[in-house]
């Protein structure tokens, strides 16, 4: 499938009005099409099932080159999934693509996939931790978000525990960061991890729950038992 074509069949479900509503509550600039994420999905997931991997890989560096709103998040759609092998290559083209977050929409669904690819490979993770330091907010951001799956093991191994206590430094790093995402993205993995792991999510909060921003501190509380 050529990049042509998987616009044409994009713009196959563009609902009228829906564009606009879309920009402004995203706050795009870049062009919007008005696709509902419905489409979205059924589309790249019949994608993912009819393109080979290589396939795939120049599909979703065209989409995302593009610059189209629905088009960015149709290529991390494509690349989301657990078993893609080899993953070298998909890997590479998602580090490509961090620096050029903007958005927390196309953000969160690159994120989702990168986070298959951290899973597949956790010695990736050196990586991820270059990006705390990053001058780029959502680089920053995409730390923590990309690690979301550590939060939700109820039974994680020695390794995983270790991981997560790396995270939870990255967190500590940032809780002084006034960026409203930045604080928003501490919120969300203490709140994820506090319903798995709530000793770790309190003993984060005694030690920097002062220093994150009050709206923060209450969302990752928020599903502490008692």
């Amino acid at each position: 499938m050529t990049y042509d074509e998987a616009l044409a069949q994009l713009m196959q479900h563009v609902e009228p009005g829906r564009a606009e509503q879309k920009a402004a509550y995203h706050k795009q600039t870049r062009i919007v099409l008005g696709v509902p994420n419905p489409a979205l999905n059924d589309l790249t997931k019949t994608w993912r099932q009819t393109l080979s991997v290589t396939q795939r890989l120049t599909l979703a560096k065209a989409l995302w080159e593009s610059d189209i709103f629905e088009a960015r998040i149709a290529a991390a759609k494509l690349l989301t999934q657990a078993r893609l092998r080899p993953d070298d290559q998909a890997w590479e083209l998602m580090q490509t693509w961090v620096p050029e977050f903007d958005s927390w929409a196309i953000a969160d669904h690159a994120c989702a996939a990168i986070q298959k690819r951290l899973v597949a490979d956790p010695t990736r993770l050196d990586i991820v931790e270059t990006w705390i330091t990053s001058d780029h907010m959502w680089t920053r951001r995409a730390a923590l978000v990309a690690t979301l799956p550590w939060t939700k093991q109820n039974f994680p191994k020695p390794l995983d525990l270790e991981i997560r206590d790396r995270v939870l430094g990255w967190a500590a790093s940032y809780v002084s960061d006034p960026e409203w995402f930045i604080q928003k993205s501490i919120a969300w993995w203490l709140r994820d991890l506090s319903k798995h792991d709530p000793d770790r999510t309190r003993a984060f909060l005694a030690t920097h729950g002062n220093a994150m921003k009050p709206f923060a501190q209450k969302e990752a509380a928020r599903h502490l038992p008692g």
